[in-house]
């Protein structure tokens, strides 16, 4: 069974039939990794209107437009799936948390744009958070992700740390503290964009930003 996008088609084109959605790759021109990518993003979309529990592969396959049995070439069932969206969404979020740690601003200008790049995806793609935030991190499954999740605390961590070092941030509250309390902050935001409990337009979500870079920098500033 392929596992990466970038592992090449292995001559199943016949049981991979598309029904030639508009837009799609005619049959015969798709590749795999566009296939699996494809799939990967209807299970997405279903997962966030359905649930986990409800979801049915064949759900996906028709989200995706392709067979039924495609589905199960490029994976092993929903909880692959599901797998596969957690892994490439929160390598993407790491990624972006080193690349923030790696720049040269203050330690509060790093704790804002952690801010920006957690909360702003859920500006790029609801369906996307709402499946993280309801399936992965609010539920039993996955739980052999867990030290993938604690890494980013980590990074926090050492964002934090080396703030209070510098004199840049209060230095009488530990710093796996101050990492918990704000990911909870950013969390829960999130959480309410999720359940509908807190508006979530682009104005709302640029509101809330602000707010919580407003609270947590001032509360850590130093004393």
């Amino acid at each position: 069974m392929a596992n990466d996008d970038e592992t090449d088609e292995r001559g199943s084109a016949g049981s991979g039939a598309t029904r030639g959605r508009p837009g799609r790759p005619k049959v015969g021109e798709e590749t795999g990794p566009s296939r699996r990518r494809r799939i990967r993003e209807a299970a997405v979309t279903v997962f966030a209107s359905k649930g986990y529990h409800d979801a049915r592969v064949s759900d996906i396959a028709s989200e995706a437009g392709v067979a039924h049995g495609l589905v199960y070439h490029y994976f092993a069932g929903k909880e692959q799936l599901l797998q596969d969206v957690f892994r490439r969404t929160w390598l993407h979020i790491e990624q972006g948390l080193r690349t923030i740690e790696k720049g040269d601003g203050t330690a509060g200008e790093q704790l804002a744009d952690i801010v920006r790049l957690l909360l702003g995806s859920y500006r790029m793609s609801p369906d996307l958070v709402r499946v993280v935030v309801l399936e992965v991190t609010r539920s039993g499954h996955l739980r052999a992700q867990v030290d993938e999740i604690a890494e980013a605390f980590k990074i926090i961590e050492r964002i934090i740390e080396a703030g209070q070092t510098r004199g840049e941030l209060r230095a009488d509250i530990s710093a796996t503290l101050v990492s918990f309390v704000f990911w909870g902050a950013v969390d829960e935001v999130l959480t309410g964009w999720v359940f509908g409990t807190l508006p979530g337009t682009d104005e709302d979500v640029a509101k809330a930003e602000h707010a919580v870079v407003e609270l947590v920098l001032n509360g850590l500033a130093p004393r």
